[in-house]
C-alpha cells in the first residue's frame, strides 16, 4: 500500500511540473475536459502496475519457484491464481484506455464520443490497435492461467504476459521519434525489463514463506541484476533520442524528470546490492526479516520510477533549436531517405537497431563463455564452430545495422538482398555453431532437482511435441516456402513495412524459418528427426527449385508489389518501381546458387559417411558374431536365402515330373541348399569371408 501511494504522489507532481496536465482552458481552442486529462494517465498506471504484477507473478510461478515434478508449486498455484484476475483487470483497464485515448485525441469528452469514433480508433490507429492488442492478449493470459497446473503451461503463460506489455511501446513518444529504429526498440527492451524486475519482487514478497525462499531470492538476484543493467541501457539509449541533445538534460522540465528517474535507478541499485551482500547470507542463515525491509524498501522507490515513467509519457519531450517543419517522409522511415547508393553509403552509413545489436552482442558473448567453459572444463571445442558463429552474428549485425538496412526501406532491390542474407547465409553461419550442443554441456544442473534451469527448459523444448512437428523436414520446408510466396504475392509486405513491429517480425521471421530449414538438413545439434541424407537432399533439391520459381516468378510479374509503401518512399534518384523490382527477383534467383551448391555437398557428404558407418557396423556385428560362435544378421539372411532357394527348386523338380525323390539333389548331387547358400557372398569390401555359410 505504502508502494502503491508513493507512486500515485510521484506521478500527481510529475504531471504538475512536466506540464502533462494543463487545466487551463483557452477560448476557441478544444479540450477534453479535466476527467480525460486526470483519468488518461491514472489509468495509464493502473494498466502499468496491472501487467507488471501480471508478469512477476506468472514469472515466479513457472521460472523461479521449485516446481512439484511436472506442477508448479502449491504457492504458485496461487499465484497464477492471483494473476487470473489481475489480468482480467488489466484488460478492462486496456479497453478503457481505448476511450479516453480518443477523448484526448479528438479533445472531446469521453461522455461525447460515438461508437463509430471509438471503433475506427481502435482499429484503424496505430496507438488503438496496441490497446486493442494488448486487452486480447491479457484476456488470453487470463485464460491461460486457469488452464492448469503444467509447469509447461504456466511458462507459456508468463511469455505471454511479457509479450502483452509490449504494444503501447511501439506508440508515442518514442514511435514519432527521429530514430525509432533506436528509440522504439530501447523503450521496448525498458519496458520489460523493469516488468520483470518489479513484477519478480513483488511475487518474491509474496512466496516470502516458501521452505525454499533463500534459493528463490538467490535466483531472482541474478535475474535482478540482468534487469538492472536492462534498463539502464536501454533508459539511457531512449532519454537520449527523445531529448534530442545533453543541453537539453539541464534546460528542459522533461529532462529534469529523467534525471530524477535515473537517481531512483542508482538508488534502487544500492539497495539491489546491499540484497547480493547482507540480505541473501541473513536469509540462508534464517533470518527473513531483514529480506522483507529492504525489499519493501525498493519497493517503493520503484514505484516512484514508474510513476515518473507514465508522468514522462504524458511530458511533452524537448524539441531541439533550429527545427523546422516534420517532413512526413522523415517520420514515416525514421531517418532522412538516403543518397543514390554507393559502395560507401550502404556500408559506411549505420542505422543500427537496439534489438539486434543486443542479440548479437549477448549472442557472441554467451557463446564464447560456453566455450571458455568447456575447455576449463578439459574439454576441446572445434574453432570451425566458433569461427562459423560469430561469422553468423557478425552478418547479422551488418545487414540490419549498415547503410545497406536504410535501403532496404526504399529501394525493393535492397530489401531482398537483406531477405536473402537473413534466411540464407545467417542461419547456414548460425547452424554451423552448433549452439544447442554447446548449452547441453556447458549450462550447469541447478542443484535443486525441483528446480528447472535453462538447460533444462532447453530440454522440454527439444523434446515437445510442437517442436517435434515444426522440426519435421516437410514442416521446416513449407514454412520457409510459404512464408516466401505469402509475403511478396500475399500483399502483407506493405503492411509489416509501415510499422516497426512488423519490420522487425519480418526479420526475425527470415532468420528463424531459415534457421529451422538448415539446422533440419545439416544441422549436428542433439534433438533432431533421424532422416537419412537421401531424403533431405530430396528435401534441398525442393526448397531450391521452390526458391529459383519464386525469382521466375517475380520476374515475370507486371504488378508491383506493396505500391502503397514504395510509391510513398520510392527515392527521385531510383529507377522505377517495377525495373527495381525485376532486379530483385534476379538477384533472388541468383543468390542462392552458392549457399544451395554447399548444402548440396554436406548433405552428399553426410550420406556417404552414413553409407560407410553402416558398414562398419555390420562389419562389426560379424565381427562379434564369429568370435562367439554364433550367427549374425548377414549369416541368418544366407540362411533364409537358402531354404527360399532349396524350397522353390524342389517345387519346380516335382512340376516337371524329373522323378528325384523330393527334389533334394541338384544335377551334380549336391544339395540345393548348401549350393544356394554357396553363392551368397559376403558384400563386406575387405573380403574376409566369401560366405557365412560355407
Amino acid at each position: 500500500m505504502a508502494a502503491a501511494g508513493v507512486t500515485v504522489i510521484v506521478l500527481v507532481a510529475a504531471l504538475r511540473f512536466g506540464g502533462g496536465v494543463d487545466g487551463a482552458v483557452l477560448p476557441g481552442i478544444p479540450s477534453p475536459g479535466v476527467v480525460t486529462e486526470w483519468t488518461l494517465p491514472v489509468l495509464t498506471l493502473v494498466a502499468n502496475l496491472l501487467g507488471v504484477l501480471t508478469v512477476g507473478f506468472t514469472v515466479t510461478a513457472a521460472f523461479l519457484l521449485p516446481g512439484d515434478g511436472a506442477s508448479v508449486a502449491a504457492r504458485g498455484w496461487v499465484l497464477l491464481r492471483r494473476t487470473t484476475w489481475l489480468a482480467l483487470l488489466w484488460a478492462v483497464t486496456s479497453g478503457a484506455l481505448i476511450v479516453y485515448t480518443v477523448s484526448d485525441v479528438l479533445a472531446v469528452p469521453a461522455g461525447q464520443l460515438s461508437r463509430h469514433a471509438i471503433v475506427s480508433f481502435a482499429f484503424s490507429i496505430s496507438q488503438g490497435q496496441a490497446l486493442l492488442l494488448q486487452t486480447g492478449l491479457a484476456l488470453a493470459v487470463a485464460v491461460l492461467s486457469r488452464g492448469g497446473v503444467s509447469r509447461g503451461l504456466a511458462a507459456v503463460t508468463a511469455v505471454l504476459a511479457m509479450v502483452t506489455v509490449l504494444p503501447p511501446a511501439f506508440t508515442g513518444h518514442a514511435a514519432g521519434a527521429g530514430n525509432h529504429q533506436i528509440a522504439v526498440t530501447s523503450l521496448a527492451l525498458h519496458v520489460l525489463a523493469a516488468s520483470l524486475w518489479v513484477g519478480g519482487l513483488a511475487g518474491l514478497l509474496l512466496v516470502r514463506r516458501h521452505r525454499r525462499f533463500a534459493d528463490t531470492a538467490a535466483r531472482y538476484s541474478r535475474l535482478a541484476l540482468g534487469c538492472f543493467v536492462a534498463t539502464a541501457v536501454s533508459g539511457g539509449a531512449n532519454a537520449v533520442v527523445r531529448l534530442g541533445g545533453w543541453g537539453e538534460v539541464w534546460g528542459s522540465r522533461y529532462g529534469v524528470l529523467v534525471l530524477l528517474k535515473v537517481f531512483g535507478l542508482a538508488v534502487v541499485g544500492v539497495i539491489g546490492l546491499a540484497h547480493r551482500r547482507r540480505t541473501l547470507p541473513a536469509l540462508r542463515s534464517g533470518a527473513p526479516r531483514a529480506f522483507l525491509r529492504l525489499a519493501a524498501g525498493e519497493l517503493v522507490v520503484l514505484g516512484a520510477a514508474v510513476g515518473l515513467a507514465v508522468a514522462l509519457s504524458r511530458t511533452p519531450t524537448p524539441v531541439p533549436e533550429g527545427s523546422v517543419e516534420p517532413d512526413p517522409l522523415v517520420e514515416l522511415l525514421g531517418f532522412a531517405p538516403p543518397g543514390p547508393p554507393t559502395a560507401v553509403r550502404m556500408l559506411g552509413d549505420p542505422l543500427p537497431d537496439l534489438f539486434f545489436l543486443t542479440v548479437v552482442v549477448l549472442g557472441i558473448a554467451a557463446y564464447l563463455a560456453g566455450v571458455r567453459r568447456m575447455r576449463r572444463a578439459g574439454h576441446d571445442w572445434p574453432i570451425s564452430r566458433t569461427a562459423s558463429w560469430i561469422a553468423g552474428m557478425l552478418t547479422l549485425a551488418a545487414i540490419t545495422g549498415l547503410g545497406v538496412a536504410r535501403y532496404a526501406y526504399v529501394l525493393f532491390s535492397a530489401h531482398m538482398v537483406q531477405h536473402m542474407v537473413l534466411s540464407m547465409v545467417v542461419p547456414i553461419l548460425l547452424v554451423g555453431g552448433a549452439p544447442v550442443t554447446l548449452a547441453l554441456r556447458t549450462l550447469r544442473r541447478p542443484a535443486d532437482p525441483q528446480v528447472r534451469g535453462a538447460r533444462e527448459w532447453l530440454l522440454v523444448v527439444l523434446h515437445s511435441r510442437l517442436f517435434r512437428l515444426l522440426s519435421h523436414p516437410l514442416v521446416a520446408l513449407g514454412s520457409y516456402v510459404v512464408s516466401l510466396y505469402g509475403l511478396y504475392l500475399g500483399d502483407l509486405l506493405g503492411t509489416l513495412m509501415r510499422y516497426h513491429l512488423g519490420h522487425l517480425a519480418m526479420l526475425v521471421h527470415f532468420v528463424l524459418a531459415g534457421y529451422l530449414l538448415f539446422w533440419v538438413l545439416i544441422g549436428v545439434d542433439p534433438g533432431r528427426r533421424r532422416v537419412h541424407p537421401a531424403l533431405l537432399t530430396v528435401v534441398h533439391f525442393l526448397a531450391m527449385v521452390a526458391h529459383a520459381f519464386f525469382g521466375f516468378v517475380l520476374l515475370q510479374s507486371t504488378s508491383v508489389i506493396a505500391p502503397d509503401w514504395y510509391l510513398a518512399v520510392h527515392p527521385a534518384w531510383a529507377s522505377s518501381l517495377l525495373a527495381d523490382q525485376h532486379l530483385g527477383a534476379g538477384l533472388a534467383w541468383a543468390f542462392g546458387e552458392l549457399p544451395a551448391v554447399v548444402i548440396m555437398l554436406i548433405l552428399v557428404r553426410q550420406w556417404i559417411r552414413s553409407d560407410e558407418r553402416e558398414q562398419a557396423r555390420v562389419d562389426r556385428a560379424a565381427d562379434r558374431a564369429e568370435a562367439g560362435g554364433d550367427e549374425d544378421d548377414l549369416a541368418r539372411y544366407n540362411a533364409f536365402l537358402a531354404v527360399a532357394a532349396a524350397s522353390s527348386a524342389g517345387g519346380a523338380s516335382l512340376a516337371s515330373g524329373a522323378g528325384l525323390a523330393g527334389g533334394a539333389l541338384s544335377a551334380g548331387g549336391v544339395p540345393v541348399a548348401e549350393s544356394a547358400s554357396a553363392v551368397v557372398e559376403n558384400p563386406a569390401p575387405d573380403g574376409r569371408r566369401e560366405s557365412h555359410e560355407k
